[in-house]
Order: structure tokens, then sequence, then C-alpha cells
């Protein structure tokens, strides 16, 4: 995906960090039913901002940074069937599934002077 999360504290968004743990032979197949499942239905869902998926460098974990421009938004699309299926198949791949929401603070370095 082309979208990248813009982390912006001063903006109420529910982010979604959610750890799956996966065996290293199937943590591809993971981020690319993630990538799909972003492509086909979660970025068509009311209120979603942007989805990112980070694979660990030994295999066993995949991380998926989501935004959402609130929890209510958020809480919807995990009642939504066309996305439920979506989950169920990835628990299906992965070991363990951990969705927990966030409320972030950002810093970010002041910008050089040049």
């Amino acid at each position: 995906m082309n979208v990248t999360a813009n982390i912006d504290s001063s903006r109420p968004v529910a982010t979604l960090i959610n750890v799956f743990t996966v065996a290293p032979e199937r943590q591809q197949e993971l981020v690319d039913l993630l990538t799909q499942a972003t492509e086909t239905t979660m970025k068509h869902q009311p209120g979603f901002i942007c989805a990112n998926f980070h694979a660990s460098r030994d295999g066993q974990r995949v991380i998926n940074y989501a935004q959402w421009e609130s929890e209510e938004h958020y809480w919807a699309m995990r009642a939504d069937p066309g996305a439920r299926v979506h989950m169920e198949q990835a628990a299906t791949i992965a070991t363990d599934v951990q969705p927990r929401l966030f409320t972030v603070v950002s810093h970010h370095p002041r910008p050089s002077s040049a």
C-alpha cells in the first residue's frame, strides 16, 4: 500500500496495533492476506484512515498498525461480516492475535535549520 500512517496525537483517532504471532514459513502469507483484505474491504469501510504492516526480521511476528476516524468506526468494522471473514482467515494463519486500541502521543524532531 502507498498510504502511510501520519502519527498526529492532536487528532483524536482510534489507533489499532494488532500483534500476530506466526510460524516463519507463514509470515509472508499473512502479510499478503492482510494487504489484500485492506485493498478489497478495509479501506472501503467508513472511517478507515490507513493500515501498515510490519514483518519482524525473525519471521515470527506481523504487526498491523491501523488508524480509524473514531473508536466507533473501528467497532463497526469489527461487526461487518465482510471484514470478519478476513479477520477469521488471519486467525487461521496466526497462532496468536492480540488487537488493542491505543491513544497515541508522538514526538517529532524539530526541522533542521538549513
